[in-house]
């Protein structure tokens, strides 16, 4: 099968194609989930994995300096704007995970 064939193929089964900004979007909305922002699919109920979502953020954060000076305008201040709003939620999460601790 050819490249182009390959690239049919999903448009066939109906998934988007895949861009740098699908891609880390998609990276994101798996932080969302370990947040618990976003519940289970399948149980339909909100679970927190702090330690996951900060390796997503760790892997946005690879993928920053891995490609400085080699994405668009708009993929390089999207990527900007979630590592900031995930930063800033593993932030408030672990503040409040250590005010639990102390009470």
């Amino acid at each position: 099968m050819n490249d182009q064939n390959k690239n049919d193929k999903s448009t066939v089964t109906g998934l988007p194609k895949i861009s740098f900004s699908s891609f880390i979007l998609s990276l994101s909305s798996s932080a969302l989930f370990h947040f618990g922002e976003i519940p289970d699919p399948v149980t339909n109920k909100k679970q927190k994995n702090i330690e996951l979502a900060k390796q997503t953020i760790d892997i946005l954060e690879l993928l920053e300096k891995k490609t400085v000076n080699n994405l668009e305008k708009d993929e390089a201040v999207l990527l900007e704007n979630l590592l900031y709003d995930l930063r800033m939620r593993y932030v408030n999460e672990t503040k409040n995970m250590d005010k639990v601790k102390e009470d």
